[in-house]
């Protein structure tokens, strides 16, 4: 009988079916001991069947100590390179809409996208405690695999680390990453411009009530969710229609006031909104009612404030909308000559008084 053997493609999907096999099922142990920290066996396995098995790609296949890029195949994509680092401390691990999984993997590909990049490669190091169950570990790192696959970056590097029951909280987890920036994309807060429109893209606060709700530190039934969500694809609509764009940041801690802020201090101008633009649920506002917050410094993870000039304004907004993470896009206010470095805030009594920068910590350890 006549035999063909499969093409090399084949070949090589049946070589990553049997590895992904031989990688899962090897840790045995139902909670994470020190040893899974020590360097050895138990660490490799772990590495293995939790890691390696999620994230598996050719780069991460390589099991370096380093991954390695071809430049020629980056630059394909612009001219200049975009590197950002973040940690993630978030209690509880799992709130509603998200996960701390979720959340480092959005959280670092949104930093990324505002700078005009394309997000392609991610690193991730964890801080584990004794004594976590391995299917919470196990958990995160499926949620990082599907937030990773979803954007199509790939998480090539990473570390672990185990300590002491008591010296850590559950989980940690940092995650790095590399995009490039194309040709002719300059978005810097120092080139905010008088006259410029102030525009976000939905709801604030969601993220941080979210949170809140779920240490079940107030006895509330609602259906508010974290925003925790990608915004790279976003960001590309809105460089379709505006290349000139020419501030955006993501708002996450200290919230749309500290962005505000920031933007100011930087360009040196001043930034009035209106507060009757400003998007926020009616359950939020009731939360920090109760509890004496103010939304505009709640944390958002899936938040985007766009600073462009005025005649860009309508053309911007059609983009937002037209995407999902943008169907909520506003116009929040704009830039002024007068009050240098100052955010002012129009009331809904015809008043205005000053959104200062977050002073203390309104709610720790959101992200």
């Amino acid at each position: 009988m006549d035999y063909s053997p499969p093409n090399s493609t084949q070949n090589l999907f049946l070589q990553k079916v049997e590895q992904s096999r031989q990688r899962q099922g090897k840790v045995r142990d139902t909670h994470i001991t020190l040893a899974h920290g020590s360097g050895g066996k138990a660490m490799r396995d772990l590495i293995d069947d939790i890691f390696v098995s999620n994230f598996d790609n050719p780069i991460l296949a390589q099991l370096e100590d380093q991954a390695n890029f071809n430049l020629a195949s980056l630059a394909e994509h612009g001219n200049r390179l975009a590197f950002t680092t973040d940690s993630y401390v978030v209690d509880p691990l799992f709130f509603p809409g998200s996960d701390i999984g979720e959340l480092a993997v959005n959280g670092t590909i949104n930093d990324l996208a505002v700078s005009g990049a394309k997000p392609l490669y991610l690193s991730c190091s964890v801080i584990l405690e004794e004594g976590l169950p391995v299917e919470t570990l196990r958990r995160v790192a499926t949620s990082m695999k599907i937030a990773a696959n979803k954007v199509g970056v790939q998480i090539v590097t990473g570390d672990t680390k185990v300590v002491h029951r008591g010296a850590a909280d559950k989980l940690f987890i940092n995650t790095a990453g590399i995009g490039i920036i194309p040709d002719k994309i300059n978005i810097s807060a120092h080139n905010i411009q008088p006259k410029d429109v102030v525009i976000i893209n939905g709801e604030i606060g969601n993220h941080g009530a979210a949170i809140l709700i779920a240490r079940g530190e107030l006895a509330l039934e609602t259906d508010i969710e974290s925003d925790c969500q990608p915004l790279n694809e976003l960001v590309e609509n809105i460089l379709k229609v505006c290349p000139e764009i020419h501030a955006m940041r993501d708002a996450t801690r200290g919230g749309l006031a500290t962005v505000l802020n920031e933007f100011a201090v930087s360009s040196r101008v001043g930034i009035r909104i209106d507060e009757n633009s400003l998007p926020i649920r009616e359950e939020v506002k009731g939360i920090c009612e109760i509890l004496g917050l103010d939304p505009l410094y709640l944390a958002n993870e899936g938040k985007l404030v766009i600073v462009a000039p005025r005649e860009y304004a309508d053309a911007i907004l059609s983009a937002m909308k037209s995407h999902p993470t943008g169907k909520d896009a506003c116009i929040l206010g704009e830039v002024i000559s007068s009050y240098p470095g100052i955010v002012l805030l129009k009331t809904v009594f015809n008043t205005e008084r000053i959104v200062d920068m977050l002073v203390g910590e309104q709610l720790p350890r959101i992200c």
